[in-house]
This record gives structure tokens, C-alpha cells and sequence, in this order.
């Protein structure tokens, strides 16, 4: 089980005390001095490394079979005097410009924090290493654990909406450019990263309103002003997804309204041409024809005189459309 524990040690007064992988000694520890806990990280772990560690910590069935099956809903819920909750994390990839998912699941109780992890997005060892740094934060017990833990997600949130935010900003400077491009892709593509990460982030709104606002089993009074910071952070994402899907929307229909005139400028400019071309297919027509008595077949400047004729009327077809803006 040790390849799955990226971390596991005892805290008492928000100091770290002692660390092992032996979970049951540091369980014994934590539930005999109340000041103490236990915060362990895992990692993937399969079904079997879980288990062992719910009988050990005495965690609900139903939590525990959340935490193997990644991709749930962001949630909090209470089983008895512990909490479970599920954070999805959004990762933006500099390089392609995409969003990458991973998910957090947390069981908080009084004596223990346990953070399970999917996906490589969601790396908390700086987590741990800044709450250590601050131990009268971390001495309000696992609920420190799991305000830092969210606060951090929530916090990355704001950094991906940011660049999301320039994403569409570059993508509306694109749509207005004289310069003619197909950036339908382009629109659909940053509707999905926004659907995903108001999937990330709506969900947690109700939750964590709960948390701030009402008593929770594992969340101290004294805790409680934490979360309300990480609300009010949750409800400036929610302002910042709900700006740029209507931005979107509208580079959407500027895009396909952009794109109607240009093909309408596209059909004027062939009906002109055509119409250009249909004069001397006409006359080269009318003197194609095979009759032997045709007034102009005898006259000796007819040759020339049709080319003439048929160059003075395309030229004069000619400025006319351009006037009038179809060439």
C-alpha cells in the first residue's frame, strides 16, 4: 500500500508530531488526544488499499465507493460526525490551450482528514508544506485540511478562468479582423473547457454555503469564516463562467452573422461574373449559328466589330457592378 500513500503523519496543536504508515498506532494516537489528527494522502489507490483504510478510520461504505469511482458530481455529505467531499479540479495546459479534469475526494472527521486523488492535476504536496508553515491555522484540525485543500483548488479555479478569459479575448479579436477565418472550433471548443469548469464549480456553491453558514459535524465554529472566504471565491468564478458564456454567445452569432455576409458577398461577386460572361457567350452564340443568310456574315469588319462589341458591353457591365459594390 506504501506505492499509494504519498503522505501520511500525525498532527497535534497543528504541528507535525510524528509520521508512518502505520495507521492503526496513528489512529490510536488521534483518537486518544483530541488536539491530534491524522492527515493522510493517497493516490489512486485501488479498492483494497481504501478498504483497509476505512476499517481502520471506520468510514462509511457509501463514501468510500465515491472515492474509487472518479468523476462524481462535486459534493458534500455528512455520514454521522464525519464529512465526505468531492472537488473537481481544472488544470489549463498552457501549451494547447486545454483544460484537463482531475478529482479530489476528502473524509473529514474529527480525529482524521484523508485526501484521495485522481488524475495528475491535482498534486497537493505544496498544500501540505504551507499548512505546516502555518500551524494556528492547521490547529483547528481537519477542517484546516479541508479549507486549504479547497481553497487551493478553488484558487486554481480562478487562475484557469483567467486564462480563459484571454483565451476569448483573443478568439473576439480574431471574429473582428478584416482578415477571413474559421474559428468555429475555436467557439465550441472554449464553450466546453467553460462547461467544464462550471461543472467544477456550481455544484460546490450550494455546498459550501452549507458549510459556511450552518453547523457541520468536523467543522468547528471557529472554522466556519474560512469557507465563507472560499464561497465568496467560488461566487466570483461563478460571475466570471457566466460573463464569458455570454461573451461567447455573442462572438457566436457575430461569427455566423459575419459569415452570411461573406457568403453573400461570395454570390454577388459570381452573379456578377456570370453576368459579365453571359454577354459574349450570347453574341459568340448568335454568330455560332449555322445559316447562310445572316445580314453580318458578309459584312468585313464583322469579326472585329462583335469583339468590340462584346468588350464595350462587359466593360461597362463591369464598372457598373463595381460601383454598385458587388465586384
Amino acid at each position: 500500500m506504501g506505492r499509494v500513500i504519498v503522505d501520511c503523519a500525525l498532527y497535534r496543536s497543528g504541528r507535525r508530531v510524528e509520521e508512518t504508515h502505520n495507521l492503526v498506532r496513528l489512529a490510536a494516537e488521534a483518537r486518544r488526544d483530541p488536539s491530534a489528527f491524522v492527515w493522510m494522502g493517497l493516490f489512486e489507490p485501488t479498492e483494497s488499499d481504501l478498504r483497509g483504510v476505512a476499517r481502520v478510520f471506520d468510514l462509511h461504505p457509501l463514501a468510500v465507493e465515491d472515492a474509487l469511482q472518479a468523476h462524481q458530481r462535486p459534493k458534500v455529505d455528512v455520514y454521522g460526525q464525519s464529512l465526505f467531499v468531492v472537488l473537481r479540479t481544472i488544470t489549463y495546459i498552457d501549451a494547447t490551450s486545454d483544460v484537463e479534469t482531475g478529482e479530489i475526494s476528502l473524509f473529514v472527521g474529527t480525529d482524521m482528514a484523508i485526501t484521495v486523488r485522481h488524475g495528475d492535476g491535482s498534486e497537493l504536496t505544496g498544500v501540505r508544506a504551507r499548512m505546516e508553515g502555518q500551524p494556528e491555522v492547521l490547529a483547528h484540525g481537519p477542517a484546516a485540511v479541508l479549507y486549504a485543500v479547497a481553497d487551493t483548488v478553488v484558487d486554481t479555479y480562478l487562475e484557469v478562468a483567467t486564462e480563459l478569459q484571454t483565451d476569448v479575448d483573443e478568439l473576439e479579436a480574431s471574429v473582428f479582423s478584416p482578415a477571413r477565418t474559421d474559428d468555429f472550433e475555436r467557439i465550441y471548443k472554449l464553450k466546453r473547457e467553460l462547461q467544464e469548469l462550471r461543472r467544477a464549480v456550481i455544484p460546490l456553491l450550494e455546498a459550501f454555503a452549507g458549510i459556511a453558514g450552518q453547523p457541520m459535524p468536523a467543522i468547528p465554529e471557529g472554522a466556519r469564516p474560512f469557507f465563507r472566504d472560499v464561497y465568496d471565491h467560488l461566487l466570483r468564478v461563478q460571475e466570471v463562467v457566466d460573463s464569458l458564456e455570454q461573451l461567447l454567445s455573442g462572438i457566436l452569432q457575430a461569427h455566423l452573422a459575419q459569415v452570411g455576409i461573406r457568403q453573400n458577398e461570395d454570390m454577388r461577386r459570381i452573379s456578377a461574373w456570370v453576368a459579365i460572361l453571359a454577354v459574349p457567350t450570347m453574341i459568340a452564340g448568335i454568330y455560332g449559328m449555322n445559316f447562310h443568310h445572316m445580314p453580318e456574315l458578309s459584312f468585313q469588319y464583322g469579326y472585329p466589330g462583335a469583339l468590340l462589341l462584346m468588350l464595350g458591353i462587359c466593360t461597362g457591365l463591369y464598372r457598373a457592378f463595381k460601383r454598385s459594390g458587388w465586384l
